[in-house]
């Protein structure tokens, strides 16, 4: 599995991920799932811009990673030739972005890789930063489940600040809501709720025990370590709990912000960084 999670406050976004990912494995007997812990998860969709991209769940289409279909896709956002995908520095919205992503991703490269798309097969692709001329960031996301991939949604609105994380979610639905989301069968199981009103009360529950780690006001560099401290304590969860360790690696994290752009806070180089200096304006 995986984690990512992202922080947004009025001055910016942070994004962060563990390195762990899925990998699917073509293979004489079916489909075999990999687990690596050195997966790039982030991604500047274009060089400076405030606009940024996280993975979650598999972490390859077909033998591309994700990470390099994404610098595909920015190169695509970078042609001014290209009029399909070229996006217009005074105009694009992030929804644009997601909508483009998702035709990219899941159309022409998804579709494309597997004959018979693996009915195991997910990933999530959030798309998060500034639209154009616009003062608050907001985040969109499209699901490849099997087959499927409906169209991009609104995960944070402009308006919305706070913590929003996805992937291996147990860890921080404990610590944030005070309940994990299998309350909801539990409920069910136990004849004190009825099916269609299991996630009403867990909702319910979640307005009366859940602990904000976040204020819209906070500085960017608190943002920063909360984001850090949710990828920790989740990676610590995986690795100690009674469960597979399906969180791991280094983390690595980017703040998004209106005027300086996507910028590294950190992240990992399979080369020293003495040899490539270029290494401030995304991968």
């Amino acid at each position: 599995m995986t984690f990512v999670v992202t922080v947004k406050v009025t001055d910016g976004l942070v994004l962060a991920a563990d390195s762990a990912a899925t990998f699917l494995i073509p293979h004489p007997t079916g489909v075999i799932a990999k687990i690596y812990n050195h997966a790039n998860k982030i991604f500047n969709l274009r060089k400076v811009w405030p606009i940024g991209a996280m993975v979650y769940g598999s972490g390859s289409i077909g033998a591309a990673s994700v990470e390099t279909l994404s610098k595909d896709l920015r190169q695509k956002f970078s042609d001014p030739h290209n009029a399909e995908y070229h996006l217009d520095e005074n105009s694009y919205s992030i929804e644009e972005v997601a909508i483009k992503a998702r035709k990219f991703l899941y159309e022409e490269c998804y579709l494309h890789a597997y004959q018979q798309p693996p009915p195991d097969f997910v990933m999530g692709y959030r798309v998060c930063g500034y639209s154009a001329k616009v003062d608050l960031p907001e985040i969109w996301e499209f699901l490849i489940v099997g087959p499927d991939c409906l169209p991009p949604f609104s995960v944070q609105g402009r308006n919305d600040f706070g913590l929003r994380w996805a992937g291996e979610n147990e860890a921080l639905d404990r610590l944030m809501f005070g309940a994990t989301s299998g309350i909801q069968n539990w409920l069910v199981q136990k004849g004190f709720v009825q099916p269609q009103d299991a996630r009403a009360v867990y909702s319910e529950i979640i307005n009366q025990f859940s602990a904000p780690l976040s204020l819209p006001a906070m500085p960017i560099q608190d943002a920063i370590e909360v984001a850090r401290f949710a990828v920790e304590t989740s990676a610590k969860y995986a690795k100690y709990g009674m469960r597979a360790e399906t969180i791991g690696g280094p983390i690595e994290i980017a703040a998004i912000t209106k005027h300086e752009g996507f910028k590294w806070v950190a992240r990992k180089h399979y080369y020293s960084a003495d040899l490539n200096r270029e290494t401030n304006h995304g991968r």
